[in-house]
């Protein structure tokens, strides 16, 4: 038994037929060919399947595919627009926050969700922002750093004056 659903993905509108049971994050990647969205640890502890569903990130492999019809899902691939990077995509590459880059596209996802609620969130926030997403190869400064330099680019702080 299949059911149709409707999804805006990327700001584009996807109708597939799938199995009731079927993973939000193998919909992803295996009807919709998105392979941003990673397969972990299969028991949400890693995170590097998040994905933003209506603006908020969740763990792909939480949800059934099902459970997203009617709503607008963000994968890495959307962060980009008109051929210009995101400023997280900038950042990580200028601060080095990436070292095997499987955890990358998910930590992208959250901290643009951060940075959409808090223009300019503190070193403490985006650890905590960042922490339900695992990367063994980084150690997360760099990734802080990433954070700080698209939070900087996105929204400029102006600058003191001097008198």
């Amino acid at each position: 038994m299949h059911r149709s659903i409707t999804v805006t993905v990327n700001g584009q509108a996807r109708t597939a037929e799938v199995e009731p049971r079927m993973l939000l994050v193998h919909f992803l990647r295996e009807v919709l060919d998105l392979r941003g969205a990673h397969v972990g640890c299969d028991t949400t502890s890693c995170g590097v399947c998040a994905v933003l569903v209506d603006g908020v990130p969740v763990k792909s492999c939480t949800m059934f595919a099902v459970q997203v019809d009617g709503k607008s899902l963000t994968t890495v691939e959307g962060l980009a627009g008109n051929g210009q990077k995101h400023a997280l995509q900038e950042g990580f590459k200028e601060e080095h926050g990436l070292q095997c880059g499987f955890c990358t596209p998910a930590m992208m996802l959250v901290a643009s969700a951060l940075l959409e609620e808090n223009p300019n969130p503190s070193e403490r926030e985006i650890r905590w922002a960042i922490s339900g997403n695992l990367c063994r190869c980084t150690g997360y400064q760099n990734i802080v750093k990433a954070v700080q330099h698209a939070a900087a680019t996105l929204h400029p702080q102006p600058a003191g004056r001097t008198e």
